[in-house]
């Protein structure tokens, strides 16, 4: 394939903030590996980039960084009437990044055409896009349809929340208008694909199934031994898609008759529903919160472990499934979403569970811990099913020619 020009777009992607930034930077590693030029577009924060990616910065207001979220900013921050209407939909309860990120993307493209074959839109989906997408052949990456997390927040939220909780979902209308006027869509899974199809009204034959990777090199077992008793998972700890309350109470359940404790790759918010479910179930010396590691500090955090976990009431794929598979870590993971699809079935590579199921959740991880045979077995299977089937190169081989399908597409309808 001749060596392709990209503009990569998204709207944040530091991959501390989840899957997103992960697929970022490895994406566009390889696919510069391969011999593309990749140019990344973000807002803040920022990605980490590995050398031969560009990076060019999309600045906004910023409304959410910590340690201070929803701030407001001086007037002396105000430049344009995107940053007015990025306020003023914060202020309403919105999310303003999807649309008035990709408001400035087009206008940060608008002088640079010439520069590049192929623009990649990261799960923006913002209707900036659509003028971008009128100039240059578009490729766009949906994760997963945000619909899920809009509707398992709902269900978690108290009566005086559900309005709030309504209005910052509101970008979904957008994304959901934007999709449908998308030519080339990737996805990650089966099941995303499927929920695709129902919840933003794609056509099937629209959409490309591509899943993201790991380094195996980076993500492998270590010659250490494991930490007796120690259970890990990574969530971010008050997103209730993400199952942290079904953990805390299976290591609640667990604590009643053996010794562990669990690491959690995440930071609760302070005084938020997390840290209140510790103190009601007095699991303080039992829990702790990491955030900010390296891939290499998580990849031996993973392999220090007797038991790997996944509490997610769904997912659209799963970074943190394969990242412990490749370590091979044993994995307790649930059956939500795409995750039957990732891990194979129930035993192959991982004991499988019902999401939000506590007791279920319990009883495989003692399971695993009580039975060393079964840990090596499900650790050495997992290892083996990430290295076969999630490679990063063969990830940007595939999306490279998605990329040049697209622009294949573009000029026959010229």
């Amino acid at each position: 394939m001749q060596p392709l020009r990209v503009a990569l777009l998204s709207y944040r992607s530091e991959p501390h903030c989840g899957g997103q930034g992960v697929y970022v930077r490895r994406l566009s590693r390889e696919l510069a590996a391969l011999g593309h030029r990749v140019e990344v577009f973000s807002g803040p924060p920022y990605p980490q980039l590995d050398a031969g990616v560009g990076l060019t910065e999309v600045p906004s207001l910023d409304l959410y960084r910590q340690p201070d979220p929803f701030r407001v900013p001086h007037p002396r921050e105000f430049h344009s009437g995107v940053d007015v209407l990025e306020f003023a939909m914060m202020c309403t309860a919105a999310f303003p990044e999807p649309l008035t990120f990709s408001l400035r993307a087009a206008r940060a493209l608008r002088h640079r055409l010439a520069d590049f074959d192929v623009v990649h839109d990261n799960q923006c989906l913002g209707y900036g896009m659509l003028r971008i997408a009128h100039d240059l052949p578009m490729v766009a990456t949906i994760h997963h349809p945000i619909t899920v997390d809009r509707r398992l927040d709902l269900a978690a939220a108290p009566l005086r929340r559900q309005v709030p909780v309504r209005r910052w979902y509101g970008f979904l209308r957008m994304q959901k208008r934007v999709a449908r006027r998308m030519e080339h869509v990737i996805t990650v899974s089966d099941n995303s694909r499927h929920d695709l199809v129902r919840d933003f009204g794609l056509r099937p034959q629209d959409l490309r199934v591509i899943p993201v990777g790991v380094d195996g090199e980076v993500f492998r077992p270590h010659e250490a031994p494991r930490v007796e008793g120690r259970i890990v998972a990574m969530a971010s700890a008050d997103v209730p898609l993400k199952g942290v309350r079904t953990l805390l109470e299976a290591v609640a359940k667990l604590r009643t008759e053996r010794d562990v404790h669990v690491v959690i790759v995440g930071r609760p918010k302070p005084g938020g529903p997390t840290e209140k479910l510790l103190d009601d179930l007095d699991l303080h010396d039992a829990v702790r919160f990491v955030k900010g590691i390296s891939d290499a500090e998580l990849a031996a955090l993973l392999a220090s472990a007797q038991v790997a976990c996944v509490p997610s009431l769904y997912e659209g794929f799963s970074f943190p499934a394969i990242e412990a598979l490749a370590c091979a870590t044993p994995l307790v993971a649930t059956r939500a979403g795409a995750l039957p699809e990732v891990v194979g079935p129930d035993g192959e590579c991982a004991l499988l569970v019902d999401p939000g199921d506590a007791g279920q959740l319990a009883g495989a991880i003692a399971r695993l811990l009580d039975d060393p045979p079964l840990r090596d077995r499900l650790g050495a299977a997992g290892r083996r099913r990430v290295l076969d089937r999630y490679s990063w190169r063969a990830i940007a081989e595939a999306t490279a020619q998605c990329y040049a399908d697209a622009i294949a597409r573009r000029a026959a309808a010229c």
